[in-house]
């Protein structure tokens, strides 16, 4: 901005923070400061023009009519160009407001493999990486944190400015939709790395040049009761049969001690602690007396996405998220959660709701100023009022380059977790290969269509799981970890006729049981394209992955265990930590 735009004092750099975010809070009327509440999602396109998939208004009604400026941005164009072109657009259309505040970005992690929607992005023109999982398989913070940083550099390009992750949630639970998205099961890693991937995405301290970081779940979400997901009401119960629940609490210590910038509680709702049986958000205990009490913490608390109105997503309509105060009004919902002491409502579009309460009376002008002064100033440090827009021909250059792209490879391939080994790997090179397209063995082996005729099989399947419904919730891997008998006796049949390489993705364990005495390798991975798999099966580099929980032998054993107490099932058939080398 020069310095002849500079027309109040919120639009001068040289001013502190402090005394910016006061004057612009004296010129926001409540409307203003209640769209400041609200963190929903935009999707690219035309910004004139609704988006139905999500029921979605306008990206315009919500800058210029609704007051909103924290968007969860969906979707992907082909390029970085494209990308930095869209979000220009957008944040023209909000600085031509009449105060200028500029829109903060978000993001769902978007560097994996992953396909859910309702958690992550498909990398598309970004560098690709093996999930979170995959990071922890590694155990270096130096690459966790050389993957944040790189992370960092492309979301600033397009102008994503906050990272809707780490998910530092323990995966205690095996049967735990969510557990691809942490570092695994163990709370002292998961504290380690989470202060390495922090420090990647904003540095020492929030600046101009970071991406804040809003760490997830708090107070923890891995103790779901049977493994169940609060996405749904079916999974709305979080327990504590061990008594572990200030275990969950170690790696969000390390992020607050790392100065992670915001928190995102999760859905579920806690059954017998010392805690109101009520949602996380909704929890008073919990979001003041404990993260902001107990640990002092002063940044941004941005709920869950849907806590306050059911909705239509992907042609289904689900329920409110809003477990343990599903019989109150919107409003009562939305007054609790600020009563318990969040600053945002993610994903929804309800502005009238809390301008409502603000009106009347029942939600105190002082209370909103707390959250709307939490709120700019993060704008403030991230200095957006100073850069709003992006070099789109920068965005070209850095999204996807080549060093970031190899680096993502090499992660893939640096994770990939060797579990049996009878002497098949390496492969030796020239191998007839049954299992994998022709352009993934190029330079390695030869692609052949039958079994009978192959010196090797390299049959690479995902971790089982029980649908659970359509749409949106098909999307999320629960139940349980047990292969279908169809597949086993297919893949046993296969092995039984040449020796053969099972490659597993692991969204969360599977029991790999059946399997383990039957073929002559067993891999795991978290996200890693043919390519990168057959270059360490052939030998160009030995896998360097460590398993990040443990695999139950049974799903009795999963069964018996306690869905808060880490590596809990008996006589596991690989323990956290195991990976063979050639």
């Amino acid at each position: 901005m020069t310095d002849a735009a500079i027309a109040h004092p919120y639009q001068d750099a040289s001013v502190d923070i402090d005394q910016r975010v006061d004057d612009l809070l004296s010129r926001l009327d409540t409307a203003d400061k209640v769209g400041l509440l609200f963190h929903s999602m935009a999707a690219l396109g035309d910004p004139t023009v609704a988006n139905p998939a999500f029921g979605l208004p306008s990206l315009q009604t919500m800058v210029v009519d609704q007051r909103m400026n924290h968007f969860n941005l969906l979707g992907a164009p082909g390029s970085g160009r494209e990308f930095a072109q869209w979000l220009n657009v957008a944040q023209r259309l909000a600085v031509s407001t009449p105060l200028g505040i500029p829109i903060s970005f978000s993001t769902d992690p978007r560097h994996a493999f992953t396909d859910n929607p309702g958690t992550a992005m498909m990398a598309g023109p970004f560098s690709q990486w093996p999930e979170t999982l995959g990071l922890a398989a590694i155990r270096s913070p130096e690459l966790v944190e050389r993957f944040a940083d790189m992370a960092r550099r492309e979301y600033l390009a397009v102008g994503l400015r906050v990272a809707l992750h780490p998910q530092i949630d323990l995966a205690t639970e095996p049967r735990w939709s969510r557990a691809n998205g942490t570092f695994g099961e163990d709370a002292d890693l998961t504290s380690e790395l989470v202060v390495a991937y922090i420090r990647g995405f904003q540095g020492e301290s929030v600046g101009p040049e970071s991406v804040s970081t809003m760490t997830k779940h708090f107070p923890g979400g891995g103790p779901q009761k049977d493994g169940e997901d609060p996405h749904f009401a079916y999974g709305r119960e979080q327990v504590y049969p061990g008594g572990m629940f200030e275990q969950h609490l170690k790696p969000f210590e390390a992020a607050f001690a790392a100065g992670g910038s915001q928190i995102m509680p999760y859905y579920g709702m806690p059954v017998g602690t010392q805690y109101e049986e009520v949602g996380f958000s909704f929890n008073k205990q919990v979001i003041t007396g404990l993260l902001r009490e107990r640990y002092g913490f002063d940044g941004v608390v941005c709920t869950d996405w849907g806590l306050l109105t059911d909705a239509d997503i992907m042609g289904t309509m689900y329920p409110a998220r809003a477990w343990g105060v599903e019989d109150l009004s919107r409003e009562e919902r939305a007054l609790k959660a600020l009563e318990a002491g969040v600053d945002q409502f993610g994903g929804e579009l309800c502005t009238d709701v809390v301008l409502g309460l603000a009106t009347s009376g029942r939600l105190p002008e002082a209370r909103l100023d707390v959250s709307v002064r939490r709120l700019l100033r993060e704008k403030f440090r991230l200095g957006l009022f100073e850069n709003p827009f992006v070099d789109e021909e920068r965005a070209a250059v850095v999204v996807g380059n080549d060093e970031f792209v190899a680096a993502g490879a090499a992660a893939q391939r640096a994770s990939l977790t060797l579990l049996v080994n009878d002497g098949l790997l390496p492969l030796a090179a020239g191998a007839k290969v049954y299992g994998l397209p022709a352009t993934a063995l190029e330079g390695h082996g030869t692609a052949v269509d039958d079994p009978a005729e192959a010196d090797v099989a390299i049959l690479r399947v995902k971790a089982p799981f029980e649908a659970r419904g359509e749409g949106f919730e098909a999307h999320f891997h629960a139940g349980s970890l047990d292969f279908a008998q169809a597949e086993i006796d297919r893949i046993t049949a296969i092995a039984a006729t040449v020796p053969t390489v099972l490659d597993v993705y692991l969204d969360r364990p599977a029991i790999l049981t059946p399997f383990a005495g039957e073929v002559g390798a067993l891999v795991a991975d978290y996200g890693c394209s043919d390519e990168n798999l057959v270059a360490v099966l052939f030998g160009d580099e030995s896998p360097q992955g460590a398993l990040p929980f443990d695999l139950p032998r049974s799903m009795a054993a999963v069964e018996a265990s306690r869905e808060d107490v880490a590596f809990d099932t008996v006589d596991p058939l690989f323990r956290f930590g195991h990976g063979l080398r050639y």
